[in-house]
């Protein structure tokens, strides 16, 4: 049972019957591209991996499902027909590394007529841990069996069956016998590696309509020219979820600003002072709390709010961020900070750059002071907000700021009980080479690659042109639609 990382992480996404996918078997590494024609599946295989992590992370099936693909039925493969009692449904499973050793998870979830967990398996060491079915079509349950080894060797009791059951098994299960310790060891591995995920993606249109880092704008439709494959448009205040740890930090380019430091999640370790705990930031949740102790959301709508608290928190970081969208952006980039944005102001200059606004839980905010914004230091050239760079430049550093942090500074609940040194945090970014010109989108793929290798961090994303990580080594591209 031994594997390459102590760290659980998701390494195969089995898409067995989901939307346009049948038997299709997806390996993961720690930096993934999934790379095909319009209408391949790239985007259904990013949201069959977001459904299984809102389950890890112990949301109803219904949420699940309905935040994710917007229906049940949506999820169905194509052609499907329904049997004798008007059924249709969907297969996904996954298998996750870790310290218990490859450990298997496979659901069957039927969509219609009602929507509800029918099948749910969990293999590992060997052994069958989990499993369910459902038994009475008129109960909202199944019946599970786990295993355990001792005077009995299975353990059968109803669980319901909107609900991962593997995610109940930790409350379920005493772990007095060798096979229950088996059962918890794996339960909590998968469910490690599930929650440990943060979807990113950056909408420039309401990046813009922001500004201040504040409230969020309203819904829209995937921008930039996404493709048909895309993912479906998410308001400025679409939340997102998982667990995981900081990354480490990469190397800062040739006659950049240094280095980031080596330990893990440096940005992320430092709690914030009045942090609502768990709260701020979980699925399905925007609350006041994760806005003012500036944690980036998966629109990265309150993207100047996150830097003004990151550039004080981690200078080193913030110089490789810095370095990083210097090589990304057209013109001189000396420098990238947070201004407070005076009311009825430009928010930016010489005058309203005396004094940067404090962050969360400081004395209080400068007289006049509505927010901040993000800027560029363009040396002789002045101060340039972001909301001025193009849609490229600005998904670029939005997405260099979340590979370059952790997750106590992104809008997910981190896994409290689990030493930082054992989690890897999952980073999916669906058309991550949107809106960006080959040169940007490799400098991107590139910065990726050097914060994968810290093994603090992975990233699944999906990519229209798969030239743009040609020669790099350790960067998978998976070609669907094939």
């Amino acid at each position: 049972m031994n594997t390459d990382t102590v760290r659980p992480a998701v390494t195969e996404l089995r898409l067995s019957a989901f939307k346009t996918h049948r038997g299709v078997t997806l390996p993961l590494t720690r930096l993934t591209l999934l790379s095909g024609e319009s209408g391949s599946g790239k985007s259904s295989a990013l949201q069959a991996y977001e459904i299984l992590a809102r389950l890890g992370s112990g949301e109803p099936l219904a949420r699940a499902v309905g935040e994710v693909a917007g229906s049940p039925a949506a999820c169905v493969p194509a052609g499907a027909r329904p049997d004798e009692q008007g059924r249709r449904g969907f297969r996904i499973g996954c298998t996750v590394d870790g310290p218990a050793g490859p450990v298997s998870l496979d659901l069957a979830v039927q969509a219609e007529p009602e929507l509800r967990i029918v099948g749910e398996r969990l293999t590992g060491g060997g052994e069958t841990l989990l499993t369910t079915a459902l038994t009475d079509p008129n109960r909202p349950a199944v019946q599970a069996a786990w295993h355990t080894a001792g005077a009995t060797p299975v353990t059968r009791a109803p669980l319901p069956d909107d609900r991962l059951g593997t995610s109940l098994l930790p409350l379920r299960v005493a772990g007095k016998t060798e096979g229950q310790r088996l059962v918890l060891a794996a339960a909590e591995q998968v469910v490690v590696a599930l929650r440990s995920a943060f979807v990113c993606d950056p909408r420039p249109e309401v990046m813009r309509g922001v500004g201040t880092g504040g409230t969020g704008g309203a819904g829209q439709d995937g921008g930039c020219g996404a493709d048909g494959a895309g993912g479906a448009g998410r308001g400025a205040g679409a939340r997102r979820s998982g667990r995981g740890a900081g990354s480490g930090g990469g190397p800062g380019k040739p006659g950049g600003a240094g280095g980031a430091a080596g330990t893990a999640g440096a940005w992320g370790a430092r709690k914030r002072k009045g942090s609502g705990g768990g709260e701020a930031g979980s699925w399905g949740r925007d609350t006041e709390g994760a806005r003012g102790e500036g944690r980036l959301r998966s629109s990265c709508d309150n993207l100047p709010a996150v830097l003004e608290r990151t550039s004080q928190e981690c200078a080193r970081r913030h110089a490789v961020l810095v370095a990083a969208v210097r090589e990304a952006c057209a013109g001189p980039v000396e420098g990238l900070r947070a201004v407070p944005r005076q009311a009825g102001g430009t928010g930016h200059g010489a005058a309203d750059a005396a004094g940067v606004a404090g962050p969360a839980g400081s004395s209080g905010p400068q007289a006049g002071v509505v927010g901040v914004r993000a800027v560029l230091d363009r040396g002789a050239l002045g101060e340039l907000p972001v909301e001025q760079l193009g849609d490229g430049e600005l998904r670029f550093l939005a997405l260099a700021l979340v590979l370059l942090t952790g997750p106590d500074v992104l809008a997910m609940d981190p896994v409290g009980e689990v030493p930082s040194a054992h989690q890897q945090m999952t980073v999916m970014a669906d058309g991550m080479d949107r809106c960006m010109d080959p040169r940007q989108a490799r400098e991107l793929v590139s910065l990726a690659l050097r914060m994968t290798d810290r093994g603090h961090v992975r990233l699944l994303g999906t990519v229209r042109d798969p030239s743009v990580a040609e020669g790099l080594p350790g960067v998978q591209v998976l070609h669907l639609g094939v």
